[in-house]
Parts: structure tokens; sequence; C-alpha cells
């Protein structure tokens, strides 16, 4: 009998992305790999717990849930999340940083400093800025400073930075333009926090991390995975949570989010067979910068 595996999420290594599953094993992505695992027939998705730990209950979850957690252990892991704001006493000094994903697409955040670049790689940036580093607090400050001053938003949708990487203009400088125009504009704002010590502009590009060059355009993403569903492509690209996987029906963008919480089990050359959902037009996710 086949072994079945829980897989516990996309990781980013300094080798690249890797896939972990429940129990420690982790498997290298690379490109032209071939991603092919089938969903146990007659499986049920259940809660991937919090903070480290199981779902008490082993609640059953939605499909299309990127979350892949019940309502109690959604609330536990909010509860002890800085992204949530509701942790306020984190003595870590933290990075404020300009993000972008995309023509018209950049935002600001916030990360601990021991984290590195993980926090941008697990977004799916294309490329990045830090603007700043300092408490917590003071980099909260200079987050909602950039927001209400101006107007860039904390969150893009994944679907919208999928639909565009495909398109992303081929030099870095280029992909950089728009967060120089941004940092700049951000340290000439007055009500700076004195806490938080600006940072000058360095633009970080991940193009090559992700295997972006030259990227096929997707005809489409996995919406949910289903009990005996399978899925099987070659894996061409690689941002955030995504993977890019060239399969009979063209690259199709599988948010490796859904996996969490089925019982998944290796299969040969197979046709996808879950539902995917055509995506918008580029043109459609481009209308501005603000």
């Amino acid at each position: 009998m086949t072994q079945a595996w829980k897989c516990s999420g996309l990781r980013w290594s300094s080798d690249g992305p890797v896939l972990a599953w429940d129990g420690g094993r982790r498997s290298a992505l690379t490109w032209g790999k071939r991603v092919a695992f089938r969903v146990a027939d007659g499986g049920v998705r259940t809660c991937a717990g919090a903070r480290g730990h199981s779902c008490p209950v082993r609640a059953g979850v939605p499909g299309r849930s990127t979350g892949a957690r019940c309502e109690e252990c959604a609330r536990l892991d909010r509860a002890h999340s800085v992204a949530a704001d509701t942790i306020a006493d984190d003595p870590r000094p933290y990075h404020v940083y300009l993000a972008w994903f995309g023509p018209g697409m950049a935002k600001v955040g916030i990360t601990a400093v021991e984290r590195g670049t993980a926090r941008l790689l697990e977004q799916g940036a294309v490329c990045f800025s830090w603007l700043g580093a300092g408490p917590l607090m003071a980099a909260r400050r200079a987050e909602e400073l950039l927001r209400a001053a101006l107007r860039v938003p904390d969150r893009i949708p994944y679907g919208e930075k999928r639909a565009v990487r495909s398109a992303l203009p081929p030099e870095e400088a280029g992909r950089a333009a728009e967060i120089a125009e941004l940092h700049a504009r951000a340290v000439a704002l007055g009500g700076w926090p004195e806490a938080l010590a600006p940072r000058p502009f360095q633009a970080v590009d991940h193009v090559r991390a992700f295997g972006l060059a030259g990227l096929p355009a997707a005809v489409g993403e996995v919406t949910e995975l289903v009990a005996g569903g399978a899925v099987s492509g070659e894996l061409v690209a690689a941002a955030g949570p995504d993977l890019h996987l060239v399969t009979e029906r063209g690259v199709v963008v599988l948010d490796t989010r859904l996996m969490r919480g089925w019982e998944l089990v290796p299969v040969g050359e197979v046709e996808c067979t879950v539902p995917v959902r055509a995506f918008r037009s580029v043109a459609a996710v481009q209308d501005g910068l603000f």
C-alpha cells in the first residue's frame, strides 16, 4: 500500500524552494522537476493546527481555504501574530520594507530583522528594498504613515500577483523603478518615527530565485484539491507559496497552501483532475500604482 503524506507547506531556503512534510521530511524543488500527487480516495481535509500544535478535534476545513485551519485554530494563530497586529511588546528589531510584485503593485510591510529576506520570498515579492529598521511599534507607525500619506497598501491579493508574473519588465532597473520612487517620497515625509533608523534604497531582485525569466503565461490556477483528484506537471517557476507547473492544458499555478490538511500519495505522469480557474487578463489587474 502506498504511504500517504501530509504537506506542511512550501519553505524557502538559501538553495531555493522546498516542500515540507509532516514528520520532518523535505523535498527540494528544482526547475524541470515533475510534481505529481493524488489526493487519497475518500479523503477529508483536516485542520492543520496552530503554532506547531495539532488541531485537538481534527476539524474538517473547506478545500478552498488557504489557511487550512478551523475557526478555533485560526483564532489561536492570530493571537500570536505580528502580521495581525496582536503583539505589541516584541523586543526584537524590525525592518520596514517596500515590495513590488508587478506593474502597479507595490506594498509596505514589516518583518523581524532576524528573518532576513524570508518574508519577502514567502510573499512572492519580485523585488524589494528595506526602508528602515527599529523597534516594533516604530516600524508599525512608519507602515501606517506610508499607507495614509502615500496610499501604499499593506496587502496585495495573490491572484493579482500571479496574473502578471509572465509580463514583468525584462530589466532589473525597470522592476525597481516604482519602489525607488516610493522610497524617495517615503524618507522625505514628515512624522517619521525617531526610533526608526532609515535605510538607503537598495533593490533586491528575486526574478532569478523564482525562475521568472521567460516564464510562459499561465492559463489558470488550482482553486482547490478534492478527494481522488490529481495534480501533475513540470515545475518551471515558484514564487511565494505558488508553483508554476507545465500541464497538459498549459501552465497552471498551484498554491501549495491548498495542499495542507490532505493525505497525498505519489503518482506517475497523469492528467490534472482538480478544479482550475482561468486567469483574468493581465490588463485587468494593472490599473495604476495607487
